[in-house]
Order: C-alpha cells, then structure tokens, then sequence
C-alpha cells in the first residue's frame, strides 16, 4: 500500500499459480505500445512466497505466443543521445501528471484484453473484481490477496449454516475498478472489507477508504464496514473470518463508535 500512488498497474494474486499466470500478464500489458507502464505484481510474502504447491507452467513456445516481441518505441541510441523527463519544472508538471492519469486510466483496457486472450489460451480467467458464491448474497466480504482462499472456506461454512453470505475478491488494484466495484454490491446490504494495511490516524484501511469514496454517489449502497487484519502475515483462520462476518453484521445493524476494527 505504499507503493498505491507510484503510477504502476497493480494486480492483487492468492495463490502461486496466480502469480505466475499474471507475471506473464505484466510483461504483455507493459510492453504494450499504448500503456508502456510497469504491471506490479502483488505477492504475500511467506504464504506464497515460502510455500510449496503445484502449479501448471506454460512451455517456452506458448510463452512466445502469448506474449509479442517487445517493440520499445522510444530506444536509447548510444550514437544518438537524447534525455526524456529528466525534468518536468512547475510550468508543465500538472499537464505531465495529467497525461500520465490518463494513460494509466487507459490500461484498463489493455488489461482487460490480455486477460481474455489469456483465458483463451490457458483456460484460466481473470477479472478486476471475482466473486464466490455471491450472486443475491445480501451480505458481502470483500478480501484481496492469499487470504481469499481461506475465506472461501469460511463462506462455505457460513452458507451450509443457512447465512446469506458471499466473497468479493478485489484483483486489479490500479487502475481502480470503479465500475465493477458498483456493479458487485449494488444489490447487498452489509459489505464487509478486511484490509491487510492500516492507514495510521486515518479512517482505517486503503482499500476500504477507496470503495466508500467510489460508492458515495450511488443511490443503492450496501453499509460499508471496514476491518484490518493479517498485519504482518499474522494469519486469519476460517473461524477468524466467521468472527469478522459476524461482527460485521452485528456494527451494521447496531452502528459503533469506532471508524474501523482490527482483527
């Protein structure tokens, strides 16, 4: 999270294979000559970094095929020297960061394409906001990274109980995903969100923060409650993530003092 504001395109994985998957991903939006941004790859450390699973590694020819040659536009040419945005003075540093709002906003669409051509070719399909088990569930936990997993086993639990509870998973962090975000919750009544980072002496998590503010204009929005937890790598177990239902549920009907928990 404090990389958020950097101008990189980030993408949030839960697993191992997800990670390689948009590795590749990350060098094909790169490179591409209508976004030439660096793709940041957000990987748990210990929880995937340090943990064994198996994974499906495409062969070198697939590789080749999926992503094209890298046509760098602007080279450097040794016989040829040139500087570019060694300095941007006052005058035109708005226009500059402008420009570059705009290109990152832009990428949405590149990401977008090289993730269905992706699917296409490996079968493996990813979107800026996934959902489990959500579709009618008026109560909503929206996770973001390795934890997703074991949310999921949290969900099912809930749901054989009889809850109506189901899991947003946020994928694309930058360029945010406005319009699926909206379009997730729109017909939920609690939305619960468990950050893994704390904004200190500010309203709790970033991501959180981020989704209030996006749904503020709606006209049908969900009560929004904001948890932390996981800092660290502390982990979060099923009955963890019970727990944060639960009281999610609980603040929403009861209200509490407290702009945010932490778990």
């Amino acid at each position: 999270m404090s990389v958020r504001d950097t101008g990189w395109i980030q993408i949030f994985t839960e697993n191992g294979q997800e990670a390689v998957d948009n590795l590749l991903c990350a060098f094909r939006i790169a490179e591409d000559p209508e976004v030439l941004l660096p793709v940041m790859i957000h990987l748990d450390g210990f929880h995937l970094s340090h943990m064994i699973e198996p994974l499906f590694l495409p062969e070198p020819s697939q590789v080749e095929q999926f992503i094209p040659p890298n046509r760098y536009p602007f080279p450097l040419n040794p016989g040829k020297p040139v500087t570019m945005g060694a300095f941007a003075p006052p005058i035109i540093y708005s226009e500059t960061k402008k420009a570059q709002q705009v290109n990152l906003e832009a990428s949405k669409a590149v990401i977008l394409h090289c993730w269905k051509d992706f699917g296409h070719r490996f079968k493996r399909y990813y979107s800026p906001v996934e959902s489990y088990l959500s579709e009618g569930a008026r109560v909503l936990l929206l996770t973001m990274g390795s934890f997703s997993e074991t949310a999921m086993m949290a969900i099912d639990k809930m749901r054989q109980e009889g809850k109506d509870v189901g899991l947003l998973k946020l994928r694309l962090w930058r360029p945010f995903p406005f319009t699926e975000i909206r379009q997730a919750v729109k017909n939920a009544d609690v939305l619960i969100i468990l950050d893994r980072a704390l904004s200190f002496g500010g309203p709790g998590g970033p991501v959180c923060s981020e989704i209030k503010s996006a749904l503020y204009h709606e006209q049908n929005r969900p009560k929004v409650i904001s948890f932390v937890g996981g800092l660290g790598g502390r982990d979060i177990t099923v009955d963890g993530f019970e727990y944060i239902v639960n009281r999610g549920i609980q603040i929403s009907q009861t209200g509490s003092e407290q702009e945010f928990e932490i778990f």
